[in-house]
């Protein structure tokens, strides 16, 4: 236990040690955070107001990243697959940073639903209503929660073993390994479902947005990773292979060209059947009765992410700053796909017919940035401790553990 609290101790230090780089972007991500929750001060004051929401469009900019974001967390597995079930050992390492990446997204996700609720003082009203197993809502609260405990336990254990300089026990963390492949990707169903199970909003109840969920996160995940691993390799020591960074390439490609495929296959059949559940489509693609605010939001993703599917088909893409080009663009494009194109078409327009359109305000975008500011800050940390770890320059001295030994004896 002495040796862990240790660990912990030299870790927290750590966190607060870098080159003026670092000291600028820890800068720029704590500035941000707060004027997130002097954003989110103001909402809790003034209540749902400050956003862009109504009760015509109850889901706006929090429920699309919260979307998004349980997308990225589940990135993790298409690392742990190719690394424990295929025996890739290029990306043995990099399993961790995509595991710490999915502790950083969970939490981020947890965050927007927070922010999301009108009353947060209410909350433990939720708990006490604990619907379970009725409730898809209670699934996800299980699902979140328990992918996090697992990726805590994962990475913790397996950091910690590299700092003591010992191999894992397989049994410790294997079983986990395999759990959380399964748990990842329940995590983006169960969350599909809440959506399809809904009746009331038709351009949900698809069979395909479990899918296109899935697909998406393992496009758009394992793409953050290549930014991660691009940056550790330009600021740090740490090695990073080109095989790694072709493996990932791979995945995102075969990713990306099923989620634009199921995308077509769903806008061919909202508007071949031309029925009347098609309208929320219409509003999306096209626009209705001359409204269009999502119009631009929707095309700009579907620009961004042929773009990026054309430049990883092509060599190009072999050059790790036209991959690194491409993933910015399928980040952003996803994003918006998943948040924007499919979150907020939905309420429009109403059971009623009416017609109300959505745009967040200032506040609810600060808000927004805070959390993911918070959210990088995180990860950024626990890169940073992780990095030194895994290349032997933080690991456990044995001569100064001996030497405390000596001057406290055991009774």
């Amino acid at each position: 236990m002495k040796n862990y609290l240790r660990f912990l101790s030299r870790c927290f230090r750590l966190s607060f040690v870098g080159d003026a780089r670092y000291y600028a972007w820890m800068f720029l991500l704590t500035s941000v955070v707060l004027l997130g929750v002097n954003a989110y001060c103001k909402q809790l004051v003034a209540g749902l107001a400050t956003t862009g929401m109504t009760d015509q469009v109850s889901w706006g900019f929090y429920i699309a990243n919260f979307t998004f974001l349980v997308g990225m967390a589940a990135a993790a597995v298409m690392l742990v697959i190719p690394v424990y079930i295929y025996r890739n050992r290029e990306l043995h390492d990099l399993v961790i940073f995509g595991e710490l990446f999915a502790v950083a997204a969970i939490i981020m996700a947890m965050l927007f639903v927070s922010v999301d609720l009108g009353r947060p003082d209410r909350f433990h009203h939720l708990m006490l209503r604990f619907n379970f197993p009725s409730s898809m809502l209670t699934w996800d609260v299980v699902a979140l929660n328990g992918y996090l405990l697992l990726n805590l336990h994962i990475c913790g254990y397996l950091i910690y073993c590299a700092y003591m300089r010992r191999a894992p026990s397989k049994i410790f963390y294997i079983p986990f390994v395999f759990v959380a492949i399964a748990w990842a990707i329940s995590i983006h169903t169960v969350t599909a479902f809440l959506y399809s199970g809904l009746g009331g909003r038709p351009f949900w109840n698809s069979a395909v947005i479990a899918p296109r969920f899935l697909a998406s996160a393992f496009a758009a995940g394992p793409a953050f990773l290549v930014l991660t691993l691009s940056a550790l390799k330009a600021f740090t020591t740490y090695q990073v292979s080109a095989k790694a960074f072709m493996t990932l390439r791979n995945i995102i490609t075969v990713a990306l060209t099923i989620n634009m495929f199921l995308l077509a296959a769903e806008a061919f059949t909202e508007f071949y059947t031309d029925s009347a559940h098609g309208a929320s489509a219409r509003y999306l693609f096209l626009g209705l009765h001359g409204r269009t605010a999502l119009v631009p939001w929707i095309w700009s993703a579907i620009a961004l992410n042929l773009v990026a599917m054309v430049l990883l088909y092509t060599p190009l893409s072999r050059r790790v700053a036209i991959l690194q080009f491409a993933c910015v663009l399928l980040i952003v494009g996803i994003w918006i796909e998943k948040g924007m194109g499919l979150i907020v078409p939905a309420f429009i327009p109403t059971p009623l017919g009416e017609i109300v359109e959505y745009l967040p305000t200032r506040n609810e975008t600060f808000v927004t940035l805070g959390i993911w500011a918070l959210g990088l800050l995180i990860y950024t940390i626990l890169v940073r401790i992780t990095v030194p770890v895994l290349s032997g320059r933080l690991v456990f001295d044995r001569s100064f553990a001996s030497a405390t030994a000596e001057h406290h004896p055991q009774p």
